[in-house]
């Protein structure tokens, strides 16, 4: 039987989409996610315009083809945080 982490959140395990209130947004392994905010591994980020692409298609293309995990790990804070949302529950347009 595997070991259970009831206390890491119900995403923990799950590749995620983190949209900021600024103009980042970061796609990542989630570990852990407490009201102070979301523990990411394996992560990447982007920021609106970045390689000449909008946050919407970076997401897009993550969803088609996955994200390139350039942050070993990273924690972002609630108070940045807009959305959090599966990346397998993203639309491909």
């Amino acid at each position: 039987m595997g070991t259970f982490h009831s206390d890491k959140g119900a995403l923990h395990g799950m590749t995620v989409v983190v949209k900021t209130t600024g103009k980042a947004v970061y796609i990542g392994r989630c570990d852990t996610q407490t009201p102070d905010g979301i523990f990411l591994n394996d992560a990447d980020k982007h920021e609106e315009g970045q390689d000449g692409k909008s946050n919407a298609e970076y997401v897009q293309t993550a969803a088609q083809w996955g994200h390139w995990p350039r942050i070993k790990y990273i924690s972002i804070p609630t108070r940045e945080i807009s959305e959090v949302t599966r990346l397998a529950d993203v639309k491909q347009g």
